[in-house]
């Protein structure tokens, strides 16, 4: 536990506190069982640690552990909590939980076992955390961490604090807001390079080997968690990659189901499932139309990759601009709002909202005659009346 304790100070010490995450504030901190999940590279670990510094005492009641420190390969995780307790501890932080084996089953039992300790533990595999909902159903609150907003992004390289905008102020005020940002900053002069690389907080620790990073994170997931925590099958994995590589190049993904899966080598149903199995890892986003009661054996409309940052990992040179706008607005949207695919435009936001995407000379042809409906348009500084700038979507969390 000592050594516990000091790494724990060590990591505390070394948080930078200069810019923090958004998800912090939404978080309800006072809960007894909390998992935060997230991909790899989001800055769940960074989060955990900065929440700590800020609001918790450097005492014995505090503790921040990951689990894939060697201290478990002779201890368990009920144990430590034990300790823990008896020590006077009140506050448990465990980080990269599922590299401890069954860790959801005794995080159950901690949490039934001692009603005096909070526990918040993180997840990079997020199917790991899928898995683990039975265990820990009606006991856990679950948040999922997205990677940085253009907001974010532009805050963290600039040192702003530039605010975030509900989906209804950007359609009534977007004017107004604009002009406000646009005082402070040139949103467009930053736009494409966060396209590019300033999805993942680690866009600035060793620049020429981001995109490596993002490699390593689709290959762990395709070849190691998929394989493993889905049953996909070894020899199919170069085949996903393969169709990968099609998405990112694509004006945007309509699936050929029938084509595609006797490409693979499988039947319909089970191709189809791994097109599921794709975005439950956060590598896809699958759109649907009408996506009440989806399931995994159903065919969606249209796919993106989760963010445009993997577009350009997988494509750097043929990443069609078309689909690049589409993701970010889906990628930043989607995080508090349901999206839907339209056969009349692009989106269909919560049921209500119609929006069609493009550069800025795109016109209001395809959508004229459709109610609440707004075009998002790249290259724009300002918008007028339903023309509403692409970055400023960036702004939602």
């Amino acid at each position: 536990m000592t050594t516990l304790f000091e790494k724990h100070l060590r990591k505390i010490n070394a948080t930078p506190m200069h810019f923090t995450r958004s998800i912090m504030d939404t978080i309800h901190w006072e809960a007894r069982l909390i998992g935060i999940k997230g991909a790899r590279g989001v800055g769940k670990t960074t989060l955990l640690l900065q929440y700590i510094k800020k609001n918790l005492p450097i005492d014995k009641a505090t503790l921040y552990v990951s689990l894939d420190s060697i201290w478990f390969t002779e201890n368990t995780l009920s144990a430590l909590a034990d300790q823990f307790v008896k020590q006077g501890g009140n506050y448990l932080f465990l980080d990269e939980v599922h590299k401890y084996p069954n860790w959801s089953q005794e995080l159950k039992n901690i949490y039934d076992d001692y009603p005096e300790l909070k526990i918040v533990f993180t997840a990079s595999s997020l199917l790991e955390i899928l898995n683990a909902r039975a265990d820990l159903s009606r006991r856990a609150v679950v948040y999922t961490m997205q990677g940085l907003s253009y907001r974010e992004y532009v805050n963290l390289n600039l040192g702003l604090q530039l605010p975030k905008y509900t989906l209804s102020e950007i359609l009534d005020q977007h004017v107004s807001i604009a002009s406000e940002i646009n005082k402070k900053i040139k949103p467009l002069q930053y736009f494409n390079d966060y396209l590019h690389h300033g999805y993942y907080p680690f866009f600035q620790e060793v620049p020429e080997l981001y995109f490596y990073r993002i490699e390593e994170v689709l290959n762990l997931i395709l070849e190691i968690e998929l394989p493993l925590l889905r049953k996909v099958e070894v020899a199919y994995i170069a085949k996903l990659r393969q169709l990968l590589q099609i998405i990112s190049q694509s004006v945007p993904f309509v699936p050929n189901v029938s084509k595609l899966s006797e490409r693979i080598g499988v039947n319909r149903n089970t191709f189809v499932s791994y097109l599921y199995f794709l975005e439950e890892a956060h590598i896809t986003r699958n759109l649907y139309k009408d996506a009440k009661g989806i399931t995994q054996l159903q065919k969606p409309n249209k796919i993106y990759l989760e963010n445009t940052n993997l577009q350009y990992a997988l494509s750097p040179d043929q990443a069609n601009i078309g689909t690049i706008r589409e993701t970010f607005f889906l990628n930043q949207v989607s995080v508090h709002h349901k999206l839907e695919y339209i056969d009349e435009s692009d989106f269909l936001v919560d049921h209500q909202y119609i929006f069609e995407i493009g550069g800025k000379s795109k016109n209001h042809k395809q959508i004229k005659n459709l109610k609440q409906s707004y075009l998002a348009l790249d290259d724009l500084e300002y918008g007028m009346a339903n023309k509403i700038p692409l970055w400023l979507f960036g702004f939602l969390y």
